[in-house]
């Protein structure tokens, strides 16, 4: 692609990387002009921002809408492409300035914004999956489409904790803080699991359905994943006790947990689960309510320029 067919919408959120993102907006918008991209910008002023104005950027006839921030950022956009119908029309690019960059890892985007600017002009382009959850919340359904992972139980509760209680804190020291108090309060939870119609009852730490290969910040959770291949790699962390999962998470950062004999690995299209006591939900890193939940890959949706 040339850069006379780029005309972009950037939308741009100041508080990714715990405020990097407002301090190196000067540098790329100067970049971004001096290399010849045509865009326009908005800047996002509150979380659930960006979903608003990426349906506005679509209404307004833009093609190639581009999020500058973090994985949080990259989850809103979409999230408000895909709810004007279009999805099927609109290219995403992504300028990565957020903290934990487990999304741009897994496709090949480059963490120095620069190099990331730069491709914008001559980019590749790729087809990915999206996953989408369902859950209730005071008697609705509600909907949440996640481009890298979602996951429920002792990883789950981490972002609530992160989230409610010591976000306050900045990005690294919050996410610490959160590890460690669930770590102490967390208690495995018995679960009913479905997988493309196949049930079985077991208890749980966690469970993470992953499109792409990272999360958590840089934990390789799923190495064999593939955004491609319409397909959730589902990891199934089991019933294990708190001083072999406290262990055991150097190998999650380094991928080699899948050969530990209480984590499984199943691969499904559709996953459905419910728990017997209370158990948080999350997507892409944001707490979304409570488990029953049901996961489902849509295959092929968004249309990526790397």
């Amino acid at each position: 692609m040339g850069n006379e067919s780029i005309y972009a919408r950037l939308i741009v959120n100041p508080t990714a990387g715990a405020g990097k993102t407002a301090k190196h907006w000067p540098q790329i918008k100067q970049l971004l002009k001096k290399i010849g991209v045509r865009f326009e910008h908005d800047i996002t002023e509150a979380p659930g921002h960006a979903i608003e104005l990426a349906k506005t950027a679509v209404s307004k006839g833009y093609k190639f809408i581009v999020s500058v921030g973090g994985d949080g950022t990259i989850n809103e956009v979409v999230n408000g492409i895909y709810d004007t119908g279009s999805i099927k029309d609109i290219a995403l690019g992504i300028i990565g300035t957020g903290t934990g960059g487990d999304y741009i890892r897994t496709i090949g985007v480059s963490r120095n914004f620069q190099q990331s600017c730069e491709r914008l002009l001559h980019p590749d382009k790729i087809i990915v999956d999206l996953g989408m959850v369902e859950h209730t919340i005071d008697g609705q359904t509600k909907r949440r489409i996640f481009t890298n992972f979602a996951g429920m139980g002792f990883d789950a509760e981490v972002v609530k904790a992160t989230t409610k209680k010591f976000k306050s804190l900045g990005s690294v020291p919050s996410y610490l803080m959160g590890l460690l108090t669930t770590l102490i309060c967390y208690r495995n939870r018995e679960i009913t699991l479905k997988i493309d119609g196949k049930e079985e009852s077991r208890k749980i730490c966690t469970i993470i359905m992953s499109n792409g290969k990272y999360g958590g910040g840089s934990m390789f959770i799923a190495p064999q994943a593939d955004i491609k291949d319409g397909l959730f790699d589902i990891v199934i962390i089991g019933d294990v006790s708190k001083p072999d999962l406290l262990a055991s998470l150097p190998r999650i950062y380094r991928g080699t947990h899948l050969t530990h004999p209480k984590v499984t690995l199943k691969r499904g299209r559709v996953v459905e689960i419910q728990s017997k006591s209370i158990a948080a939900l999350q997507a892409d890193g944001e707490l979304l309510g409570e488990v029953p939940a049901r996961f489902s890959v849509l295959p092929s949706a968004l249309t990526l320029l790397i």
